[in-house]
């Protein structure tokens, strides 16, 4: 007996649209990852973890005692106080993000130690970026 092909299509769609997700997720840390990482850099009282915007945020004590609220890049685990001071101009994040391949940017602001900007990737899908604030690079990307 014969299969039309169609009759694959949505299940063999579904299965490599998992498979892709899982990849992404082997990318990132772990929640309990962020919560090691945070407290090997001296942090305490580390709570409210959530994966947000592309990137991992958590409510912390930093060594001298004060709140902090923090940024994680999902993937290295570099970590964004919120008062980090950024090295690049609005401009210079612009000019990062078209030589990435980002077209239509607008939106660009810098909060709470971590640039974002609103534009359009290489497959023309509107996207929130997340930058690093001392070398431009795309640290979280999520489908705005």
């Amino acid at each position: 007996m014969h299969v039309p092909a169609y009759r694959y299509a949505a299940p063999l769609a579904l299965a490599l649209a998992l498979v892709a997700t899982a990849a992404t997720a082997q990318d990132a840390m772990t929640e309990a990852q962020v919560r090691a990482t945070l407290e090997a850099q001296g942090y305490t009282s580390v709570n409210d973890i959530e994966f947000d915007n592309g990137m991992w945020e958590a409510d912390a004590r930093s060594a001298d005692g004060n709140r902090v609220d923090l940024r994680l890049d999902p993937r290295t685990g570099e970590v964004y106080p919120e008062d980090q001071v950024s090295n690049l101009t609005e401009a210079d994040v612009q000019a990062q993000l078209a030589t990435a391949g980002y077209t239509n940017v607008h939106d660009v602001d810098f909060e709470d130690g971590i640039w974002t900007a609103e534009a359009d990737d290489s497959t023309g899908r509107e996207v929130e970026v997340r930058i690093d604030p001392r070398s431009g690079e795309v640290i979280g990307k999520e489908k705005d």
